[in-house]
């Protein structure tokens, strides 16, 4: 009886380095330490504040109730946060990349957020670097990068369309307003809109475009929009569930941080409402956005009921997990990430469309898919 010819699978080698290109300027290492010698100054400001300044005896009363158990909790929602944002970001630029290649380059992005606001868009900036240093095209990691972007952004204005109709209507409780649920929700249900019908937009004003850069921009962003869509219509769960979990997570944790000083949760409704609209303070360049997401988040939960100091102690508590954990989890990650990449050893490369290599026996093979050989 003759043997069946057993089979095994071989990965094709990644292209060769492309010339390495410069660093973005806010990730050099002198604006790094700068950055975080701002957070640090920041932080013991504030803390110092909470401390020593008069008048402030309630806030400080309420901190010494803190439950270790529940904050530890809360820690472990924001670690869960971040599994869902490296998730998403898989799901999105290449699920042929190794898991630890996306784990690093998702973590280096978060922690670039935890140091640098303007929306998430400091993260992305890094991430993109990684990825056209790691031998991706430009105009590949252009239009996913806009499609990671729309898709996470849809994930919050769904919810907060969700959340806003809840209270619109009593099924999620909260402060009895209808016009404080109704508007949130009409403004998500816009943005919505809106989003779906930036590609043609942009289709438009990159056809009409006489100048090559916005017209460059303009189908970055068109493209990237389509890219969303195509996305989304696979029903790709990674991609689903990693959006998702990365802000429900995040709400959730703000909710146990309640909980973990001894105060009433608000309801579901108006921590979904609050929490998208505080984020709005991130779009100020602040390190770490402090001040500007910590007061949006505790003028809308205060707008929507919820004690001044009980607000204030949790947002804080928040933050403070929400600075911290990304940094401490994504700068090792992103230390690791650049050794390996400028030693060549990743399979970014891998995610590389549409380019084909001479395999021997086999003709022209696009690169990134396995090829099966028969073992000798």
């Amino acid at each position: 009886m003759s043997e069946r010819p057993s089979f095994s699978v071989e990965y094709l080698e990644p292209p060769a380095p492309i010339d390495a290109e410069p660093l973005p300027d806010e990730f050099t290492a002198p604006r790094l330490k700068r950055a975080l010698l701002i957070l640090a100054g920041i932080i013991v400001v504030i803390s110092a504040a909470i401390v020593l300044l008069p008048g402030l005896d309630s806030l400080r009363d309420r901190f010494n109730g803190a439950q270790p158990g529940w904050l530890a909790f809360a820690a472990l929602l924001q670690i869960l946060s971040c599994v869902s944002y490296v998730m998403v970001f898989r799901g999105v630029f290449c699920d042929r990349m190794s898991w630890r290649t996306s784990t690093e380059i998702g973590l280096g992005e978060l922690a670039a957020n935890s140091l640098f606001s303007v929306g998430g868009a400091g993260g992305l900036a890094l991430g993109a670097w990684i990825l056209r240093r790691g031998g991706l095209p430009r105009d590949y990691i252009a239009h996913r990068t806009v499609a990671f972007f729309l898709i996470t952004s849809l994930a919050n204005v769904t919810f907060l369309a969700i959340g806003g109709i809840g209270l619109a209507t009593g099924i999620l409780h909260g402060e009895h307003n209808v016009l404080l649920g109704l508007l949130p929700a009409i403004a998500a249900v816009l943005i919505i809109v809106l989003a779906l019908g930036a590609g043609q937009a942009a289709g438009a004003l990159q056809r009409r475009s006489m100048r090559a850069k916005l017209a460059a921009a303009a189908g970055a962003v068109g493209d990237g929009v389509g890219e969303a869509m195509r996305l989304l219509k696979t029903g790709d769960p990674m991609i689903y569930l990693g959006a998702a979990g990365y802000m429900l997570f995040d709400v959730a944790m703000l909710g146990v941080c309640f909980t973990a000083f001894g105060h009433d949760v608000p309801p579901a409704g108006v921590l979904l409402v609050a929490y998208i609209v505080g984020q709005l303070g991130g779009l100020i360049p602040i390190p770490g956005g402090i001040g500007g997401v910590d007061g949006g988040l505790i003028g809308t939960l205060v707008l929507y009921g919820v004690d001044p100091g009980d607000a204030a102690v949790a947002v804080i508590a928040y933050r403070g997990l929400l600075l911290t954990i990304p940094a401490l989890l994504g700068l090792p990650a992103l230390a690791v990430l650049r050794k390996r990449l400028q030693s060549e050893a990743h399979d970014i490369a891998a995610c590389a469309p549409g380019q084909t290599v001479e395999v021997l026996g086999r003709g022209e093979v696009q690169r990134g898919v396995p090829v099966t050989t028969s073992a000798e």
